[in-house]
């Protein structure tokens, strides 16, 4: 493409008024920009250096490389995988003197995006304007410092410019401000001191070209009643009476006034018409500037604001004006207006330009896999797919989507494999193509026999009909892409990295066209050939780097290594040249020269080898990089030696001269540790705020930085420390999340009140404090735009606070974003080096090791099979706390600690230290137990809780309240009833639960032994349990040693949770659990095994959408006898394959997901010896529990009592806890906890039938009258004393069900089951995201609302509504509710009905949870950010 006019003069602009110029250039080549640039090179006034970037690589890194240059200009044609990449980085770049141009061709969405993180905008409608204003930000960013965007049109050849001499532009930049700023200025922040910088720059710019420039230019009538604001090429010079146009050549800063000067008293109508064809918001970026100034205004009346898109200039006529206006009178003010036609599809999206030297590689590839080579980003593909064919994204995406298509073309070859009515002729080419699915030409051709044959026997199968729709992938395909510079750069989070960390099997080509000869006149920070090392530290990615004009034989023997290796391959291919005019000859000496002297090594490494004890690395060229060598050192000999000989390598490290290296290392760290504490550096505190522990890490992790560097760093709450301390500190940085709604978490209240109290005051007490605020938070947490601001409002709040008190902002505020790539460190890493710098410690080589952070995974490994210093913390009676890591492995003991968070404020007022407790969890599978060990556990809730205790969803009992010293003691006591509390918590097997179906005696009885038998199966069995809370001593002291046969020392990577339904009712949530056993009964009543399911659920974190709940999955039928078997080796193929890198995605279900349920399936069966039989049939009709008396079969009777949430506790008129004593003092069969947190009296005998009831009347046990609602809701604990909590739970839902039951009544269906859960957090305790009405809390008293759920827990539920509160929940419900009393259909219950009537599309598996949330059609949630 060559330079237009317009970017002919921006380019000589920005040439010669820069230090630098960073070009980014085109999909098509050659870019306009690189053309203007390259023609200014040659010339006379050679002035900046130039860098060219390649298409898609990130820029910002290279400008912030440059960013000490007097003046930095950027230039590039907008395109979002350009643009997009400079966001992250914008924050750290309005403070540097750079210059964004950015041309576009009609469509002003692209380059807009900037605008928000960048003080100044200008906008060129045509190229004259466009040199203008390259000159005017050019001024703006040399004088003050500041980066300025400007956006300007491409144009056409027809244009013309009258140019600035070359030689007065350099005094036009470096002379004095024409209007200096005065002592009385507001802060740089505020739009009308910016106005008046742009103002001082323009008088300058317009003394030297003697042009006007304006930030608005207004036509046509003096007195109008309407006004056109245009940001767009048009240019609308027609006089229409009553009508005025303004064009917006200064988007930001635009002051209120500015705009309100274009509005006079007359005007009662004003159009927004902005060239935005693709923006991806609601509302458009300067009518919200003209809207918000008009409301803001005192016009009466107050005009009416619309906004309109502008189409092709070229197209619109004065008539299409007054059309416009005409049509404006009459539309709906919302209404979004449109002038001129919208510019045209192209119709073919032209192919980027491929270099004819990449024929080169291109070719091998076409004759090496001659019929089967797929090129996943070939240009080709942009006639059918559009531009977006040819990026990383949809490549890695395709080559992702083929090859589940193909697994699942597998399924069904063995699916009609088993099937007894193919033939034998199909039989056998299914067979032998299983064989040879691999192989490139074998699977190719007995493909096309197979394809012929089903064609031919017209098979109504569903597995062949599976296949002949794939029977395209019947062929083994050699998936490549081809790499561009681009992708070997910003190697982190490329898409290079992306590939290479998905562990597909996918090959990527990558091209280097630096000839060696110019190596040194390239970014030395953009090296492609260490993405060879970069991926070999991967370990499981094949990498080569070959190079065809120095070794054409090593490149064949590298592709085909590459498309035979199961996994990512990355080929590193050299092909240097300049231009493509670039003789061979000239290539070959380059490639000579680079291979030759080291600088292009030739290598092959190959992960395969290693199974087959081969060497993995292969060296093709006799030079090896000295980075290259280190590397082969450590990963290569040493582990081959170690394999080859032992006893070597064991003396090599043993040795005394490696102790000794050792012994001097260390003495040489202590040596320079105590250098550091010499320094006169300034001391650095970091105080952080913060509930969950991100904060907390990110500031301890900065402290150790600090001191890395050679600062006196301490770190601590900011709670830690009064406001007076705080004025004594020279240097302070805070880091800070949020809780609940913008508010500050706990330990950093009492500080941000005493800051608040001093502002009140007007005081300025911190005066001599220098600080800087990094604040955390979620920009989707609160979707909605009025709540939009409570995102990190904790740090935004505090920020503003410290400078009101006189502080001194010497870094301005970070925010992390969980959104953002990376989490919050993607705003943390543009932050930190800026605080490093302000410092003056940001040029300190820092080479010791960063500490690696202590995670659970070293917690487990390092506790001696879960001791830990659990004794020691229990002796110390100095507070009631154990160590942070203790509670990590009391969890293994059933413990967790706790603190009472209703006086959490008032006890950190008096100075003490919270209110702890522990809360115990019982191990009891089934949730079976006696009378007699009802009594014991009723006693020791008085005697070491507080008086309560509470069934919970895991069939078991919990005690709240238990205070260090009495948890030895509880503990003891639970024992003594014979039950224990060891691996009811923690990273192992759960507690085991058991459908209860009172009825079903004898099926119940069986099902309860088999879970017995998988609660002790899996149960750990570490002696640390009987040491620390009963005193029983290990034999022989320390001569024998703990061992963990099923979990070793790690244990599972996350909780793993078993359960066993009999259906037809599902009241445990079978599909809720890591595992599932579904009773299957034979003819005679008895059970005959069970069909088992994995996978189940129900963590999730808000706003994470790597994390989901997911409803388990069916793998097959067992028998009884193989049923404990079945569940270890499910748990093992866990343990040895889930996450433990993220604990948020170390559950089963992610493992399953990630492996691929056949895949995984497989792991287990080969674990077993045996393949699982095929599952039976089985149905459920319900997953809540049936209340009053039932006879079993055995004639024993059973009463299920309705405990609303699971509370045993006396209150008035309620004296549950009470009478459940009585009723064990004489009670001679069972009690049955269930899975939804309710009681049954079971086993009663006729005779003792009377006594029983007697009791339950008494003391109203025996209403069971409530609503159909009531009855099938639950709750979690929550507030007070889970930490985890983010809203009232247990507490709540009981008040919210009285006013949803009015409701149920005035609509007749009282007696109506819904089933209705509540949650204090995501976590899922009481299995909300399978309810058909379900609230998880986000902040007290503000909840995700989630609805669609199965009615007998089979589907999983979807988020309806974010954030919603008690008033809007009721407003839902209402019309809901109603509707669903007069619309639903026979027997339909309200969780299929949402989803029938439209309100909530269904939830097909749990990765697809988020798709579609939010409602359906007319009731979806639009949340606008404005």
């Amino acid at each position: 493409m060559s330079a237009s006019p317009s970017v002919s003069a921006v380019s000589r602009i920005a040439y010669l008024a820069s230090d630098f110029v960073v070009n980014s250039l085109s999909p098509a080549a050659p870019s306009p920009f690189q053309a203007a640039l390259n023609k200014l090179a040659s010339s006379p006034d050679s002035r900046a250096s130039v860098t060219n970037l390649p298409f898609g690589a990130d820029a910002g890194d290279t400008l912030l490389r440059h960013r000490s240059a007097r003046l930095l200009s950027y230039t590039a044609l907008a395109h979002p995988q350009v643009l997009n990449h400079l966001l992250l980085h914008l924050p750290e770049l309005s403070s540097t003197s750079t210059v964004f141009h950015v041309a576009v061709t009609s469509d002003l969405s692209d380059a807009l995006v900037l605008q928000s993180s960048l003080p100044f905008v200008l906008y060129s409608r045509t190229a004259q304007q466009a040199h203008d204003h390259a000159l005017l930000a050019s001024r703006l960013a040399f004088v003050e410092s500041t980066a300025v965007l400007h956006i300007f049109h491409v144009g056409d050849e027809t244009e013309t410019v009258e140019e600035v001499e070359a030689d007065r532009i350099a005094p036009f930049l470096f002379a004095e401000r024409q209007s200096p700023r005065g002592s009385d200025q507001k802060s740089i922040t505020d739009s009308a001191a910016l106005l008046k910088i742009y103002q001082s720059a323009a008088f300058a710019t317009v003394a030297l070209v003697r042009r006007a420039l304006r930030p608005l230019i207004q036509h046509g009538a003096s007195e109008p009643h309407t006004v056109l604001f245009t940001l767009g090429q048009a240019a609308l010079d027609y006089e229409i009476e009553g009508v005025s146009f303004v064009d917006v050549a200064l988007l930001k800063p635009l002051p209120p006034s500015t705009i309100l000067g274009a509005v006079s008293p007359s005007v009662t109508r004003v159009i927004v018409l902005e060239q935005l064809h693709h923006w991806s918001m609601k509302w458009t970026p300067l009518y919200l500037e003209v809207v918000s100034a008009i409301q803001q205004s005192e016009l009466d009346p107050t005009p009416v604001v619309q906004s309109g898109i502008l189409g092709d200039a070229s197209a619109i006529t004065e008539s299409d004006v007054a059309t416009l206006i005409e049509k404006a009178a009459t539309a709906v003010p919302s209404a979004r207006l449109a002038l001129g036609p919208a510019p045209s599809a192209q119709a073919s999206v032209p192919a980027p330009h491929v270099p004819k030297h990449e024929a080169a590689y291109t070719k091998i590839l076409a004759n090496l896999f001659t019929g089967r080579l797929d090129v996943l980003n070939s240009p080709e593909l942009i006639a059918s797919q559009g531009e977006v064919a040819t990026t990383p994204e949809f490549a890695l995406g395709r080559a992702r989507g083929e090859l589940e298509e193909r697994e699942e073309l597998v399924a069904a070859v063995r699916e009609l494999l088993r099937d007894p009515n193919v033939s034998i002729e199909i039989h056998s080419l299914l067979s032998r193509w299983l064989g040879a699915k691999d192989d490139g030409v074998k699977s190719k051709q007995i493909g096309e026999e197979l394809a012929t044959a089903l064609e031919g026997e017209k098979s109504s199968s569903p597995a062949a009909q599976k296949i002949l729709i794939l029977r395209r992938l019947l062929p083994a395909r050699s998936r490549w892409i081809i790499g561009s510079d681009a992708w070997a750069y910003d190697l982190g989070a490329s898409g290079l990295h992306h590939a290479i960390a998905s562990r597909l099997n996918v090959n990527v080509l990558i091209l280097d066209t630096t000839p060696y000869s110019t190596r040194n006149s390239v970014d030395p920070h953009r090296r492609k050939q260490d993405v060879g090392l970069y991926a070999m530290n991967h370990g499981d990615v094949f990498v080569a780097s070959t190079a065809v004009y120095s070794s054409y034989a090593q490149v064949l023997q590298a592709i085909m290594e590459a498309d035979r290796y199961d996994g990512p391959s990355v080929v590193l291919a050299y092909l240097p040249y300049n231009t493509e005019q670039t003789p061979a000859l000239e290539i070959l000496k380059e490639t000579k020269l680079a291979v030759d002297s080291g600088y292009w090594p030739l290598y092959r490494w190959n992960p395969a080898k290693e199974r087959e004890g081969k060497e993995l690395f292969s060296l093709d060229s006799d030079f090896v990089k000295n980075e290259l060598q280190q590397f082969l050192d450590r990963q290569n000999h040493l582990s081959q030696l170690t394999r080859s000989a032992p006893e070597v390598a064991a003396e090599l490290v043993g040795s005394l001269g490696e102790n000794l290296k050792q012994a001097r290392k260390m003495r040489a760290q202590q040596t320079y540790l105590d250098l550091l504490q010499t320094i006169d550096a300034p001391p650095l505190t970091v105080l952080y705020g913060s509930d969950g522990g991100k904060a907390e890490k990110v500031a301890k992790r900065l402290a150790t930085r600090g001191k890395m560097r050679g600062l006196s760093t301490t770190v601590a709450t900011m709670d830690s420390i009064s406001v007076d301390d705080l004025a004594r500190e020279e240097v302070v940085v805070f880091v800070t999340s949020v809780a609940g709604q913008g508010e500050f978490p706990q330990n950093s209240r009492t500080l941000a009140k005493a800051l608040n109290a001093a502002a009140a005051k007007g005081d300025k007490v911190l005066n001599t404090v220098r600080f800087s605020v990094f604040g955390l938070g979620d920009s989707h947490y609160w979707p909605r735009a009025e709540d939009a601001h409570y995102y990190n409002k904790a740090g935004k709040d505090l920020d503003a606070r410290l400078a009101q008190l006189g502080a001194e902002r010497f870094v301005p505020l970070g925010l992390g974003d969980d959104q953002d790539a990376d989490g919050p460190e993607t705003g943390y890493k543009a932050w930190e080096p800026l605080l490093w710098k302000a410092l003056g410690v940001d040029a300190v080589e820092v080479t010791e090791k960063e500490p690696e952070p202590i995670t659970n995974e070293h917690i487990k490994v390092a506790s001696q099979y879960l001791r830990g210093t659990i004794v020691e913390g229990l002796a110390d009676e100095s507070t009631g706390a154990l160590a942070p890591s203790d509670t990590q492995l009391t969890k293994f003991h059933g413990i967790y600690q706790q603190d009472d968070r209703d006086i959490r404020d008032e006890r950190q007022a008096q100075g003490v230290e919270p209110a702890y407790s522990f809360m115990i969890r019982v191990r009891m599978p089934g949730g079976v137990c006696s009378p007699e060990q009802w009594l014991l556990l009723d006693q020791i809730a008085d005697e070491h809780g507080n008086g309560t205790f509470k069934v919970t969803t895991r069939q078991t009992f919990q005690f709240h309240g238990v205070i260090k010293r009495h948890l030895k003691s509880a503990i003891q006591d639970i024992n003594r009833a014979l039950l224990d509390t060891l691996a009811a918590c923690g990273d192992v097997n759960r507690n085991v639960i058991v459908s209860t179906v009172p009825s079903l005696s004898k099926l119940h009885r069986q099902a309860f032994d088999f879970a017995r038998k998988v609660s002790e199966h899996l149960l750990p069995r570490t002696s640390a349990y009987h040491e620390i809370w009963l005193d029983k001593k290990l034999v022989a002291g320390d001569a024998l040693k703990d061992v963990e046969p099923l979990y070793g020392e790690f244990y599972l990577p996350r909780k793993f949770k078993v359960a066993v339904a009999i259906p037809p009712n599902n009241d445990v949530d079978v599909f809720a659990n890591d595992v599932g056993f579904i009773a299957v009964v034979d003819k005679n009543g008895d059970l005959a095994g069970f069909n088992v399911t994995a996978g189940g659920g129900m963590g999730v974190t808000h706003a994470n959408k790597k994390t989901y709940p997911r409803a388990g999955s069916v793998l097959g039928f067992c028998t009884v006898a193989q049923g404990v078997e079945v569940a270890e080796k499910i748990m093992l193929v866990q343990r040895d394959n889930g996450n433990r890198a993220d604990r948020k995605n170390a559950r089963l279900k992610y493992t399953i997901d990630r492996m691929g349920l056949d895949n995984f399936k497989a792991a287990v069966e080969q674990l077993l010896g045996y393949q699982l039989a095929p599952a039976r049939p089985f149905s459920f009709d319900k997953n809540i529990d049936d209340f009053g008396w039932i006879t079993g079969e055995d004639g024993k009777h059973h009463f299920t009592c309705f405990i609303e949430n699971g509370r045993i506790q006396d209150e008035p008129e309620k004296d549950f806890k009470t009478g459940l004593q009585e009723i064990a003092k004489v009670h001679k069969g069972t009690f049955r906890l269930t899975a939804n947190q309710h009681l049954i009296v079971a086993d009663v005998a006729t005779e003792e039938l009377p006594t029983i009831k007697r009791i339950l009347a008494e003391y109203k046990l025996d209403n069971v009258s409530q609503s159909g609602l009531r009855l099938s809701s639950s709750a979690c604990v929550a507030f007070p004393t889970c930490g985890l909590a983010m809203a009232e739970s247990e507490r709540y839902l009981p008040i919210l069900i009285d006013k949803v039951e009015k409701i149920c009544e005035e609509s007749g269906l009282r007696n109506d089951s819904i089933v209705m859960r509540m949650t204090g957090c995501p976590n899922g305790c009481a299995r909300p995201y399978l309810a058909e009405i379900a609230f998880v809390g986000k902040a007290p008293g503000t909840y995700a609302m989630l609805l669609g759920g199965g009615y007998y827990g089979q589907r999983l539920n979807k988020i309806y509504r974010e954030s919603v509160t008690e008033p809007e929940i009721l407003a839902i419900l209402g019309p809901m509710i109603q509707r669903f009393a007069r619309e639903r259909h026979q027997g339909e219950h309200f969780g299929d009905f949402v989803i029938r009537a439209g309100y909530i599309a269904p939830t097909t598996e749990g990765k697809l949870w988020y798709d579609r949330m939010g409602g359906e059609g007319q009731y979806r949630e639009i949340a606008v950010a404005a």
